[in-house]
């Protein structure tokens, strides 16, 4: 059994020297290939330099995540192109989005929050377009505007997954309607998830992505410790409950699903 962590920030692992005991473990979970997401021009260019080192095992992608979006988002995203200009090459463009679950409680500075993020979303997803290249969504109580810019991009849904999917059957609906698609982390072993599980059985067995998001949002019962891509079959393992599929299967289409939609 061989599994794939779709989703996974391995900076912060970087900035304490612990990359190769991730590494290492992840391994020994039968994690053996990992997509490493950007989120700043800083974790981009050390991605890219590990993928160097671990060319089997890892691949990245770039893009300015919602929460790091200020007025001057232009500085960093003027550096995207630059990356498929050299190998080793993004897999995708992400994690792009909206996030309205962190804004300050000011109404006039949430308002000009939005309108940055919207416009910097916009941006990337045109740059995705003429890439022709997936694109990671990161959409935080803004399911819907998220949706809106992406039509509005042109972006080819096919290319299109939402990440760390915590919305219900009507949005899932929506998506796959559009011919998006979803990836899934360790919140479906939360309690009080109705919703999700409800979701991810519209998706299906075959369309399935799993991720860890790590360092956060650790599967239960593991909620206090730290999360990284080892804990993927923890995942899985729940996945394959809530599907009724065996984890071998689980593993095998997520893992295909995976690699197919990133072209690794």
């Amino acid at each position: 059994m061989s599994w794939i962590d779709s989703h996974c920030h391995l900076y912060p692992f970087y900035k304490k020297g612990k990359i190769d005991e991730i590494l290492m473990r992840a391994s020994s979970a039968s994690v053996n290939q990992m997509i490493t997401v950007g989120t700043t021009y800083d974790d981009w260019i050390v991605y890219r330099e590990l993928v160097k080192q671990h060319p089997v095992t890892l691949n990245y992608s770039v893009g300015l995540h919602p929460c790091y979006v200020t007025k001057n988002w232009r500085q960093q995203t003027e550096h995207i192109l630059k990356f498929w200009q050299k190998v080793p090459r993004p897999c995708a463009l992400g994690e792009i989005g909206l996030d309205y679950f962190h804004l300050p409680s000011d109404f006039q500075k949430s308002r000009e929050i939005i309108s940055l993020q919207k416009h910097c979303l916009l941006f990337q997803l045109k740059i995705a377009k003429e890439l022709d290249c997936p694109v990671i969504i990161h959409s935080r109580d803004a399911f819907f505007d998220c949706i809106e810019l992406i039509e509005e991009s042109g972006v080819d849904w096919e290319k299109v997954v939402f990440h760390c999917f915590s919305e219900g059957e009507a949005e899932m609906e929506q998506l796959l309607k559009l011919g998006g698609t979803a990836s899934f982390t360790g919140i479906i072993t939360y309690k009080n998830n109705d919703k999700i599980i409800s979701s991810i059985k519209l998706l299906g067995e075959e369309n399935v992505m799993l991720e860890t998001d790590s360092p956060y949002l650790p599967p239960e019962p593991f909620r206090k410790s730290q999360n990284e891509p080892s804990m993927i079959p923890v995942i899985g393992k729940k996945v394959s409950e809530i599907l009724d599929v065996s984890e071998d299967l689980l593993a095998q289409n997520s893992k295909s699903k995976t690699s197919k939609f990133f072209n690794l």
